[in-house]
């Protein structure tokens, strides 16, 4: 397998280009939430999501499940990308000083990885693959998801898999679910199904919750958002849930959706800092990046 990209082709924060690799699934970042290199892997390369997110990123993004995946091309690619990264020049050629660690196998990309039906396979492949590479157990192995698919038994039966793989979920939840509809997300949530896949979640594999938060028309969003955000955590603590923690972030890169750039705006970062305090004060770590 060959990438169709130079490998001088450096990799920065702002820019997690899926074809950065020139490959189908597989795509490396820098990643500031990870703090060093995350291996991407994208099981919608058509550009489908079941959500349509406000910040989103992908380009030409469109409603809908992610496509058959071909598991023999996926796993040579993978291969082929961690050949580049473990036994080759991978780190010096192409990544920052500062980030030249491999942290993660992140599945991610253009849409919910979970609304593909071989989500279970992939994550068996990943597993094979990183045992070759005798990087199990070494570093993470992540879902990034917003957490629809999760009453799915073949889903949970992955997330179990991904446990014993040092794994980890980043549960999205950027607003609390009042029953209607999400404007952040644009779905209609209900807290009872919100709550009920994020205790399955962190019941299977160390979940964390991944929130963004920015401001809008120049409006962040009010104290009536931010407590009906805290008050919803709070409950499922109490309930017992066993939430590692809370990614918080902000606006990094520019949003794709038609419109969105012109409405949407980082976050100070003195504000987002207060937001971290009021997390904290719940008991829950908070990794902020703004």
């Amino acid at each position: 397998m060959t990438a169709t990209k130079p490998l001088h082709h450096r990799l920065r924060v702002e820019d997690h280009d899926r074809d950065s690799a020139g490959l189908t699934y597989v795509y490396p970042v820098v990643s500031r939430r990870a703090g060093g290199v995350s291996v991407g892997i994208n099981l919608n390369p058509n550009n489908a999501c079941n959500w349509q997110c406000l910040y989103c990123q992908v380009p030409d993004l469109k409603r809908g499940p992610a496509p058959q995946i071909d598991l023999a091309q996926l796993e040579d690619e993978l291969r082929w990308m961690l050949g580049q990264i473990v036994h080759g020049d991978f780190m010096q050629t192409r990544v920052p000083e500062d980030a030249r660690r491999l942290n993660d196998v992140a599945f991610s990309g253009n849409g919910e990885p979970t609304t593909s039906k071989q989500f279970a396979e992939c994550v068996a492949l990943v597993g094979r693959v990183l045992s070759d590479f005798a990087l199990a157990g070494k570093i993470k192995l992540v879902l990034i998801t917003n957490g629809s698919q999760l009453d799915r038994p073949d889903v949970q039966s992955a997330l179990a898999q991904m446990k014993n793989l040092n794994g980890e979920v980043w549960f999205k939840f950027d607003r609390a679910p009042d029953g209607h509809f999400n404007a952040v997300n644009q779905v209609v949530l209900s807290p009872v199904q919100v709550a009920r896949r994020l205790k399955a979640a962190a019941g299977l594999c160390p979940t964390w919750l991944q929130t963004c938060m920015f401001a809008q028309d120049g409006q962040l969003p009010d104290a009536v958002a931010i407590a009906a955000w805290l008050d919803f955590v709070k409950l499922r603590l109490n309930e017992g849930v066993p939430l590692q923690g809370v990614l918080l972030y902000g606006l990094a890169r520019q949003p794709m959706l038609p419109g969105a750039s012109e409405h949407l705006s980082a976050a100070p970062a003195e504000w987002m800092e207060g937001l971290k305090a009021q997390i904290e004060a719940l008991g829950l770590p908070v990794k902020l990046s703004v």
